[in-house]
């Protein structure tokens, strides 16, 4: 061909390798110059399109963009050399220094070096015979592979190559599973076009990976999140288009500090801390940092986003609600109500929550708590759904006036409001073990003393171990000091100091710095002492327990605890009876309180039923157990007859369950019209008086039944779950009963002896903006939290 009239610069020639002019190229031959839309085959002088290039021994076409290894044949990207010995690629900013290839401010292992200033331009291509960043002299036997040579790409992670043909292979996805053309015969595809569908977003798993992980903009992606989420360190690292890093967002970062100061009860004044303020501008130096107005406003309207999901939940809880009142003090006098909503919903699943956090202005009112209440009932719109209230502390009898008289105008008063206030069980126990500590103070002040001696010296510790091991006690606690704000830890103080009593006599006549040790007496005090606070202990414990406990598991405890309380209050031995006389006239008050609920609870457990009750009442009250046993049997019934008589309002939930799941609304009201004709009234009544009896007869027929096997790990709520089409009334019944809470408090502060009392920092604010912080960290923390439930490791009848 002509060559064209445009002078060419001379080029340097480097080891045969010739610099050809962007639009030109030599053929290796003739020296002839070929235009930039032609390229001549070494072999046979015939043209080709200058997008594809032809392979030097099997005259194959390859796409411009790629390469061909000189031995296996495989497709390299023009942006990719393959090392002359090892293969391995090399970016195309990459230079290479003898063994290390240089890449930025990272070295790798190479062969040989290309200054930055001489590196070959992308828009430049070189000919030459024997290119050795390509092709390795094939009479060369040490470096001649043996067998294929293993694929480096990093792409081969996500895919895999099937056999689809004779002759012909598919690269499968791992991730979706969409399979792309790999090779046909001797073609081979390369694999760009797999990097795309990898790295680009084209594959749907990836993608959809990659927002899933987006959940934080401070999250930090790994070095793969580009290419499908893989935590294992990249063999090579690809520039993509797609950058696996979050851009920035403002919004979304604003949103993070406000979750942030809800979830860890940071001020709020914090995005305003000089050292704060330092801080985010040397990490992000875009981020307008907020004000504390803006950051109140952003975390109150995190609060109201989350409480609009809980409102559908409350509207959709098919049965009534449960609230405990928690009174909380302050230093400016005003009180806070925290109230919280406990519930089994439709999937049979308890839930414990707080709904609002009330400022009270005049806390010790007999009208603080009716407030309360009545706020949040009209904010939670919970008029008719209410069943019981649980309050911290004992209220005057004007309180409880107030309290049910408001609930008998907004919600049906259950059993006459016999089971509407019940008192923490929580605060009861912790009240006992104080007024038992106060009785024996003087004794517990030695204790506590004794054990400050030893462990507050080495000497005199390493000294008391020595005095142990001697006498060989077999006691395996160690001395503790307690808290005095927790009374389990005075407890388990006095418990381990009980036990070791012999070497703190020993101790007493061995050391004579050691002064005013307890005495015989008082170790016996201690005794008696520890002997009655570790069945309130036991029982406390049960409230501190991952898992909503249901109300009728505390119906064994309570009446164990009357029981032994009565019989200590009775005992001829004085110290007995002066110690345990204040615990029991104090416990006999909740019991009275809460024993009818409590009861009723326990007859719907179907290991127990009214036999339990029967039994422990025999125990409790001697000759008059049978009264008391026909007050628990009366009120179960009439109770019943209320649900009966009384149905709950038909959330979506009920509803669906009374129309069998198939029947529509529309249909069941157009039945109920077609029934209202004239002369059907009587028929209407025969149809009451009948259901009445069949319901009766489905509470008397469960009581009938013989008690199921007595199973450690059993799930009541369950149970009644598997049999509610056996029960329908009866289960809805059970449900309600089962979910009422026994204690107020968190499982944190069941043995705290001091009243809870809000800091000095959150009563400066404003009420609204209290409540949004601390509901919204409640329903956070507990957003994917799925309450647990032990199985029913038992056979159900049908």
């Amino acid at each position: 061909m002509a060559t064209p009239e445009t002078p060419v610069t001379p080029a340097t020639p480097t080891e045969n390798h010739e610099i050809v002019l962007k639009n030109e190229i030599v053929h290796e031959h003739s020296n002839e110059m070929v235009p930039d839309d032609e390229m001549i085959h070494e072999h046979s002088h015939e043209m080709v399109p200058e997008n594809e290039m032809i392979h030097e021994h099997s005259h194959e076409v390859v796409p411009e963009n790629e390469m061909i290894h000189g031995h296996n044949h495989e497709l390299v990207p023009v942006n990719e050399m393959m090392h002359e010995h090892n293969h391995e690629m090399v970016q195309e900013h990459e230079m290479t220094h003898e063994h290390h290839i240089v890449l930025g401010n990272e070295i790798v292992p190479g062969d040989e070096m290309v200054p930055d200033n001489e590196m070959i331009p992308l828009n430049e291509m070189v000919l030459a015979e024997q290119p050795n960043y390509i092709e390795t002299p094939p009479n060369d036997l040490e470096t001649q592979p043996s067998k294929r040579r293993k694929k480096k790409s990093i792409v081969w992670e996500h895919f895999t190559i099937e056999n689809v043909g004779a002759g012909t292979r598919r690269a499968c996805c791992k991730q979706c599973k969409q399979s792309f053309a790999y090779s046909t015969g001797s073609k081979v595809a390369g694999t760009s076009h797999l990097k795309r569908h990898i790295a680009k977003g084209a594959c749907p798993v990836v993608l959809r990976n990659q927002q899933n992980n987006q959940s934080s903009p401070y999250n930090t992606p790994s070095k793969m999140s580009g290419y499908g989420g893989s935590n294992d360190a990249p063999k090579r690292r690809y520039r993509t288009a797609s950058s696996p890093y979050l851009a920035f967002d403002p919004d979304r970062c604003r949103q993070e500090i406000s979750r942030m100061i809800i979830m860890h009860d940071y001020p709020l004044h914090m995005v305003e801390h000089p050292g704060f303020l330092t801080f985010v501008q040397h990490l992000q130096p875009r981020f307008d940092m907020v004000s504390f107005n803006t950051v109140q406003g952003d975390c109150v309207a995190t609060y109201l986003r989350e409480k609009q999901a809980i409102q559908k939940v409350i509207g959709g809880v098919p049965g009534r609600i449960c609230l405990t009142l928690d009174m909380w003090s302050s230093c400016y006098t005003v009180g806070y109500v925290f109230i919280t909503g406990q519930y089994i919903d439709s999937e049979w699943k308890i839930h414990r929550k707080i709904l609002n956090v009330i400022m009270e202005p005049y806390p010790d009112s007999d009208t603080a708590f009716s407030h309360a209440v009545a706020a949040c009932l009209s904010d939670w719109s919970m008029e008719g759904k209410l069943f019981s209230v649980t309050i911290n502390q004992p209220i005057g009898d004007a309180a409880v006036d107030n309290l049910r008289a408001l609930l008998s105008v907004k919600n049906p008063l259950v059993l006459n409001g016999q089971l509407l206030v019940g008192n923490c069980l929580a605060r009861t126990l912790s009240s006992i073990a104080q007024d038992a500590f106060h009785f024996l103070h003087g004794t517990v002040k030695k204790v506590r003393d004794s054990i400050k001696y030893v462990k507050t010296s080495e000497s005199h510790e390493e000294k008391f171990i020595e005095l142990k091991q001697q006498l060989q006690v077999p006691s395996t606690k160690t001395l503790v000091l307690d808290d005095r704000t927790q009374w389990n830890t005075t407890y388990e103080m006095l418990l381990a100091a009980s036990e070791l009593k012999e070497v703190f006599s020993c101790l007493d006549t061995s050391d004579p710095d050691y002064k005013d040790a307890p005495s015989v007496e008082d170790w016996k005090q201690v005794e008696i002492l520890c002997t009655y606070l570790k069945i309130l202990f036991d029982t406390a414990n049960l409230l501190t327990a991952p898992t909503i406990p249901t109300t009728n598991t505390f119906f064994h405890e309570a009446w164990k605890i009357q029981l032994e309380l009565a019989r200590a209050a009775a005992s001829e031995d004085p110290s007995i009876s002066s110690l345990t006389k204040t615990m029991q006239e104090k416990f006999d008050k909740y019991w009275k309180s809460c024993c009818l609920m409590l009861a009723i609870s326990v007859v719907m457990d179907p290991r127990f039923k009214m036999k339990l009750v029967e039994f422990s009442f025999t125990k409790i009250y001697g000759e008059e157990a049978a009264t008391y046993v026909k007050i628990v049997e009366e009120g179960i019934h009439e109770l019943f007859l209320e649900y009966v008589a009384l149905p709950l309002p038909l959330t979506p939930t009920y509803a669906e369950e009374a129309n069998g799941g198939d029947i529509k609304q529309e249909n069941a009201q157009d039945l109920g019209a077609s029934s209202n004709g004239a002369g059907l009234t009587d028929f209407d009544a025969y149809i009451m008086e009948t259901t009445s009896q069949q319901s009766r007869s489905e509470l008397d027929q469960y009581l009938e039944e013989s008690l199921l096997p007595r199973v450690h790990e059993f799930d009541v709520v369950g149970w009644w779950k598997l049999n509610r089409m056996k029960y329908p009334t009866l289960s809805k019944m059970a449900r309600d009963i089962l979910s009422v809470p026994v204690s107020t408090v968190t499982a944190d502060s069941v043995f705290c002896t001091v009243g809870k009392e809000m800091d000095q920092y959150r009563c400066s604010l404003r009420p609204e903006t209290v409540e949004a912080l601390i509901c919204a960290k409640d329903w956070l923390q507990n957003a994917s939290v799925d309450t647990l439930h032990a199985p029913i490791k038992m056979e159900v009848p049908i």
